[in-house]
């Protein structure tokens, strides 16, 4: 098959680099749900094309059907102008498709080197390492990242494994590369870095690329044209320099909806006098390899203030909300919320009015198997009116989770089916009811839009600042600088388990944030006698 696809068309050599992809009529089924219909698509070669769109609209669906990992029941997909049947991603990879998930899909006990070669599919027997290692080193040499070969992804962060995933694709030399999300986990200056390298390597005309992306920003900076889908249809196709943010919002969103969700919140400023909602001192806490990961840090937010807290993946951001949330051990400091000292004991929790939205709440803030009423209720089961003299009241819990599942717009088959069943905005929102239930004092929460679409993200937000608005101090750790500037009304950067730098949201300079989170340490460490007096 590999032969006769890879000769283009006019009688180039076979090794002439970027593809062009359409597709004609593209249709997906799961059962009597249609995922993808009918969508036909122009992708020219050497260019960067934006797959825009909501969570379900189709996006996914339709790249793993080019990348082989899905088969539409209608429609074809052509491959320099000859249509392909792709059966398999083995069949993709030999025609020069490559893709980069949203989901890691690195082997954990392997080295960078392995994976790396892993990746390759046609790994020897005996593999001469000294040769090996100079061409990988020499690989890395051509790319922007530098990772250590030796290191085991288990042991990296997020945005570490996204680049080794991007980095395994680039080792192949791809000719149509796929990113689905590519830059969720990483700082602004990795985010350009990347997408900066990945559109030099579409004009060299050696690649083409779609991405998947839900930043319009992405989308203006670094495509060359994009395609929304709504509702797995395409319904919008334009060259990025005939659009702005507010059109491809408006094809996204479809009418009056887009105009909504995109207006910023206007804010009061926080006043001066404003009691403490949350202070850290000297926080000392141990990474999962047992070197510390949190190093005397602190900071304190006010009741009525959003502090967002910025920084790579990796520099100690999940270590501090799992220190703070009591899923680990604090070695050193103290901890007060309203000036009450707190251990993050269930307790404390409900006296203090303490919550939290965690990074993948499914793994973090939910239990599986259990159902949507039942996750409702692991706040306040054995309280009144949930309980009564020691006996659960399920009629009560069933009956507030539908009201919750209403009032948030969790899609769900019913407040009885397992949590594990919704996707993932609709666990979000599912967390979020329990959590924003009643009076707030301190909410800590990470990440807390991480892949969600364009609808989920404005509600989530506008929650986040509501709680804000009635008095509550809202700790709000964010990989998305975009995030934390809308946000937030004080902005620190984490580096190296540090607060190393802080700025007032309004007027902060991105470029500088980004210098910072890129973790200059030599120059950042100025600012931390002052932050800590001030803390």
């Amino acid at each position: 098959m590999s032969a006769t696809s890879s000769r283009a068309i006019g009688g180039l050599p076979a090794a002439s680099g970027a593809l062009a992809l359409d597709t004609y009529k593209l249709t997906k089924r799961f059962g009597a749900f249609t995922a993808m219909d009918s969508v036909t698509m122009r992708v020219e070669p050497g260019t960067v094309h934006a797959l825009l769109g909501e969570n379900g609209a189709g996006k996914s669906t339709l790249v793993k059907c080019v990348a082989g990992f899905q088969r539409a029941e209608e429609g074809s997909i052509l491959i320099d102008g000859r249509e392909q049947d792709i059966a398999n991603p083995i069949v993709a990879r030999a025609l020069g498709i490559g893709m980069v998930y949203q989901h890691f899909t690195l082997a954990p006990g392997m080295t960078v080197a392995e994976n790396l070669l892993l990746a390759g599919g046609k790994t020897p027997a005996l593999i001469d390492w000294k040769t090996k290692r100079a061409e990988l080193r020499a690989f890395l040499a051509t790319t922007p990242f530098s990772l250590d070969l030796d290191v085991r992804p288990s042991e990296l962060a997020a945005g570490e494994k996204q680049k080794l995933e991007l980095l395994k694709q680039l080792y192949l030399k791809p000719r149509l590369l796929i990113l689905d999300e590519p830059t969720s986990v990483l700082t602004p200056q990795e985010a350009d870095e990347v997408l900066g390298h990945v559109r030099e390597f579409a004009r060299s005309g050696m690649c083409t690329v779609l991405i998947i992306t839900h930043k319009f920003r992405e989308v203006m900076a670094y495509a060359d044209s994009v395609t929304v889908l709504r509702r797995g249809k395409a319904v919008h196709h334009c060259r990025v320099a005939d659009t702005s943010p507010a059109q491809l919002a408006q094809a996204m969103m479809g009418g009056e909806q887009a105009a909504a969700s995109s207006a910023p919140f206007t804010r009061k400023p926080v006043a001066a006098n404003a009691p403490i909602g949350l202070k850290v001192e000297g926080l000392k806490a141990q990474g999962d390899r047992g070197t510390l990961a949190l190093h005397d840090l602190s900071l304190s937010v006010r009741a009525g203030e959003i502090l967002g807290v910025a920084g790579v993946s990796g520099n100690g951001q999940r270590e501090l909300v799992e220190a703070l949330v009591g899923q680990r051990p604090r070695l050193a400091g103290k901890v007060t919320v309203m000036g009450q000292p707190y251990n993050a004991h269930r307790a404390e929790n409900r006296e203090l009015k303490v919550r939290s939205l965690p990074e993948e709440p499914l793994r973090n803030a939910c239990v599986g198997d259990l159902s949507v009423a039942e996750n409702m209720a692991l706040r306040d089961f054995d309280r009144p009116p949930l309980s009564r003299g020691g006996v659960l009241s399920f009629p009560y819990w069933r009956s507030r989770a539908r009201e919750w599942i209403a009032e948030y717009g969790v899609k769900t088959q019913g407040e009885g089916a397992p949590i594990r069943s919704l996707s993932g905005g609709n666990v979000q929102r599912a967390v979020l009811a329990r959590e924003l239930a009643g009076d707030i004092n301190v909410l800590i929460a990470a990440n807390p839009v991480f892949g969600l679409d364009f609808a989920a993200v404005a509600e989530i937000h506008s929650r986040i600042v509501q709680v804000r608005e009635k008095g509550g101090a809202v700790l709000l750790i964010s990989e998305d600088l975009d995030e934390l500037l809308e946000l937030a009304d004080r902005i620190v950067v984490m580096s190296d388990g540090q607060i190393v730098f802080e700025t007032p949201a309004a007027g902060a300079e991105r470029h500088v944030i980004g210098a910072h989170m890129g973790g200059g340490h030599h120059e950042s460490h100025e600012h931390d006698e002052p932050l800590k007096a001030a803390a």
